[in-house]
């Protein structure tokens, strides 16, 4: 890899603009699954939301923020500090003009998913003079994460296209779309987790693989890749373009979390793993051209 390439690379991932891409190519496919015309509001929201919350959880742990940190992502953060606190205050100030082209029920989704992202950074609560904040609650960090991404790339755009009366999407297909995406999204975050792990048990913090060990963690990851599958196939009405689109992508997924381990460098889980999700996107857009 060239030297002009790498840092390319670097400032796409770490400065977490390729992860707020990746929010918005979930998006589409909840769109397309759904046939409706994507709402620009919604896809806005979401790469400036995804780019503030993701840098903020980083910039507030200022201390860990080392240039001899062992992670390439937080000697980058060091050297590009004040790069990064200007992004941020962009796309938060960025997030007030679309906020109020949004409906009032999506507005309602976005508080309820702007605390939990809060509260997953910062330590607002307190038990027995120890300050923690939700991701430190047992087994919960994974979960929390994955509801914050189905909720926001599948419920949000829902409740958007509901409130407009464009189509008429019910319950049912919102909940199962939004599980689907909830699954997919805890596999390929659970490999984060593994390669934390030693971390983690040093910070006391629970996660599903200081919980399950190494090869538990592996083995839920492909659960909840299978039950995803069985979920395509009981509510496709036929093997179609997207039905071939997504069972791949879950096929490619379940091989990276497979090959994934400790010792994997940070590309791999920031740009291949995180990358699934755009892969997703651009499978199901690619086979509808050459399968129309």
């Amino acid at each position: 890899m060239t030297y002009h390439l790498r840092k390319s690379i670097d400032f796409l991932i770490f400065s977490n603009i390729f992860i707020a891409i990746c929010a918005v190519a979930q998006a589409l496919v909840t769109y397309h699954l759904l046939d409706a015309t994507p709402h620009i509001a919604v896809l806005c929201f979401l790469f400036f939301s995804t780019l503030c919350t993701y840098n903020f959880s980083i910039l507030i742990q200022r201390k860990a923020i080392h240039k001899r940190s062992p992670f390439r992502r937080i000697r980058w953060f060091y050297w590009h500090y004040q790069i990064c606190i200007i992004i941020t205050i962009i796309s938060a100030l960025a997030l007030i003009p679309i906020f109020f082209f949004l409906s009032n029920s999506s507005k309602l989704v976005l508080i309820f998913v702007g605390l939990l992202s809060i509260g997953y950074s910062l330590p607002l609560f307190k038990l027995r003079e120890k300050r923690f904040g939700l991701r430190n609650i047992p087994g919960i960090k994974l979960f929390l994460i994955a509801l914050v991404w189905s909720v926001s790339c599948v419920t949000f755009p829902i409740v958007e296209i509901n409130s407009h009366n464009l189509i008429a999407i019910p319950l049912s297909d919102t909940l199962i779309l939004t599980i689907k995406r909830f699954l997919f999204v805890a596999a390929i975050t659970v490999p984060f987790d593994i390669r934390d792990l030693f971390q983690d048990r040093l910070n006391d913090l629970k996660t599903i693989p200081t919980t399950l060990g190494e090869k538990g963690a592996y083995i839920f990851c492909q659960i909840l890749l299978i039950l995803y599958l069985v979920l395509l196939f009981i509510f496709s009405k036929n093997i179609d373009t997207d039905f071939m689109a997504l069972g791949l992508t879950i096929i490619l997924a379940s091989w990276l979390i497979f090959k994934s381990n400790w010792k994997k460098n940070e590309y791999y889980y920031f740009l291949y793993l995180d990358g699934t999700m755009l892969l997703q996107y651009l499978l199901i857009a690619l086979f509808a051209i050459l399968f129309p």
